[in-house]
């Protein structure tokens, strides 16, 4: 168990992440920070208030202010502007990098020897904005979204071959977005090959689907965004972190020639334990894969090149 798991944003994703954190027990405390007045205590204090009903004994805390996250060993930051239908995940770099620079100083600030998980959109530039704004290193500051992305891809096999989401393995590759890679190659269904299960045409449908799945349910919510999978993948990668579990999990890290890209975060299987990023698992690709990588790391490029406007260096 961790002293303390910090979650800077009070909004759907980051309260629900508490609650979830709270009641896995996965650290003693577990702070919430929030810029809007009464939010994240009101919340807290709610979860709190749920304890002896669940059986927790975790402490939950809620601030507006960043000294609460002193010493953390884990912050993961979901603070932002959420997206609106029409809105794509890159519409929100101007603002979202504004907000995650000034989380990242508290973070610097408050708790220099944490891990950083970014779930905040667009996810793989934020990966960007907090690895220059902390300074920390590479395998201390990653992002959610490929456990997310996978979630999404597997629930939908789930659901055409009305079987148990627990015999599907398989996962996505590339940027946080609509140019996310599927890989239907390296999916099985209790060990059988997801090819043998579905005809191409179906599973081209459910790659589209998964590539759109945050976009969505945007659609439906019309309001905000999703909440419960992306706080439920958060969850998964802390627990494989504080237990040591060494799960293999696609997370957007920062590649340093892996896959042929070099310096810039994009989505792929790691291996995730007490150290945070302790190796990033490089899979054979066949020339089409490697060309559809390479395109959504293309559009990552695009964000970053973009942020050198936005962030100071």
């Amino acid at each position: 168990m961790l002293h303390k798991i910090s979650v800077i944003g009070a909004g759907n994703v980051g309260a629900t992440l508490v609650q979830r954190l709270a009641e896995a027990e996965l650290s003693k405390y577990v702070t919430v920070v929030d810029i809007l007045e009464g939010i994240p205590q009101g919340k807290a204090l709610d979860i709190a208030e749920s304890a002896p009903v669940y059986g927790y004994d975790t402490r939950v805390i809620g601030s507006n202010t960043y000294d609460v996250i002193q010493d953390s060993d884990i912050v993961v930051v979901t603070a932002g502007i959420a997206r609106k239908p029409g809105m794509s995940r890159d519409d929100l770099l101007a603002t979202n990098t504004k907000i995650v620079t000034d989380v990242c100083n508290n973070i610097k600030k408050f708790a220099p020897n944490a891990m950083v998980i970014l779930v905040s959109n667009p996810l793989d530039a934020m990966c960007h904005v907090a690895l220059q704004v902390t300074g920390f290193p590479s395998e201390r500051v990653f992002g959610m979204a490929g456990v997310l992305d996978s979630a999404r891809y597997k629930s939908f096999i789930a659901e055409a071959l009305d079987v148990s989401v627990e015999d599907i393995q398989g996962f996505v590759l590339g940027g946080h977005g609509d140019t996310m890679v599927p890989l239907p190659r390296y999916t099985t269904i209790a060990g059988i090959p997801l090819a043998d299960l579905l005809d191409e045409a179906s599973i081209n449908k459910i790659v589209d689907r998964a590539r759109n799945g945050g976009a969505e349910i945007v659609g439906y919510l019309k309001t905000g965004s999703a909440f419960y999978a992306p706080s439920a993948s958060v969850l998964e990668m802390i627990e494989s972190i504080v237990k040591d579990k060494k799960k293999i999990l696609p997370c957007a890290v920062y590649l340093k020639g892996e896959y042929g890209i070099e310096g810039l975060y994009v989505g792929v299987p790691v291996k995730l334990g007490k150290k945070g990023i302790e190796q990033v698992i490089e899979i054979k690709l066949t020339d089409a894969e490697k060309a559809q990588l390479r395109h959504s790391a293309d559009a990552v490029q695009e964000l970053v090149t973009s942020l050198k406007t936005l962030v100071p260096a």
